[in-house]
């Protein structure tokens, strides 16, 4: 991480709700503040599943990144807008697999970026891990830091996770995405979930968090996730509600849908 992106953690306001500190509660870590508590359960308070959501949602990580390492043996991942850490975070993954993996983290939040510096000191001695101070509406910046760790001439895995909803306009997200995978070789992936508005709660739940401070985030259908996939081979089972995809045990029911797509 370099020197222009060293953030004051006393800048920090716990009294403002937080996206990712939110998320962070939902998913059980301890990083969030009372304001943070206070819009998550209001959010849970009509969407008990956001917490389910949100769990689910790290496996789903998890499985996507072991089988790129191990069935299509990537070896390069780039997370845009990876959030807070928690656990078996997109490095741990990866190097669990393949310890010489390069693993390059993509966020714009200051908060992240204070906490990033923990997670440096867990990569492998024969991999790397950085952190990328960058909005993933600078695709053009994103892939210019991450060239500096990626070999854009191999197979990379570009990942958004739960993160496109914060642009309300999908053509601007497609746009993003088609940018960044547009850099990568053949043989690269798209890892993507993302919200739907597949459930009147879930849509309630949105409505809560914008009432209690939050960032609103939009919630898309299926088919309109689906465009972001449009010109890449999705990896079976497709785009699917994300603990269908590939389960490796229970597959309760969420809001939320998920693939992996390969560039031809």
């Amino acid at each position: 991480m370099a020197d222009r992106d060293v953030v004051d953690p006393s800048a920090v306001d716990a009294d403002v709700p937080h996206a990712a500190r939110i998320w962070n509660y939902w998913m059980g870590g301890k990083d969030n503040y009372a304001a943070d508590r206070a819009a998550g359960d209001a959010v849970a308070e009509v969407y008990p599943q956001i917490v389910t959501m949100a769990r689910q949602s790290r496996r789903f990580l998890i499985r996507a990144v072991e089988f790129l390492a191990r069935e299509r043996g990537v070896r390069q991942f780039i997370d845009i807008g990876t959030g807070l850490p928690t656990m078996r975070n997109t490095h741990e993954v990866a190097q669990g697999v393949a310890p010489e993996s390069r693993i390059v983290y993509v966020d714009n939040d200051p908060l992240v970026l204070v906490h990033a510096r923990a997670l440096l000191g867990s990569t492998t001695a024969e991999g790397t891990t950085t952190y990328v101070h960058a909005d993933y509406h600078d695709p053009d910046r994103i892939v210019a830091e991450a060239g500096k760790v990626v070999d854009f001439g191999e197979p990379a895995a570009v990942m958004f996770m739960g993160v496109l909803g914060y642009e309300p306009d999908l053509a601007v997200v497609r746009a993003i995405v088609r940018r960044v995978m547009d850099a990568t070789s053949s043989g690269s992936h798209l890892v993507m979930w993302d919200g739907t508005d597949t459930g009147a709660e879930v849509v309630e739940g949105a409505e809560k968090l914008v009432e209690s401070g939050g960032v609103p985030y939009i919630l898309r259908a299926p088919a309109q996730l689906a465009r972001c996939f449009e010109g890449l081979e999705l990896a079976e089972p497709g785009l699917v509600p994300i603990t269908e995809w590939r389960p490796d045990g229970d597959a309760p029911s969420v809001d939320a849908y998920g693939a992996v797509g390969r560039k031809p």
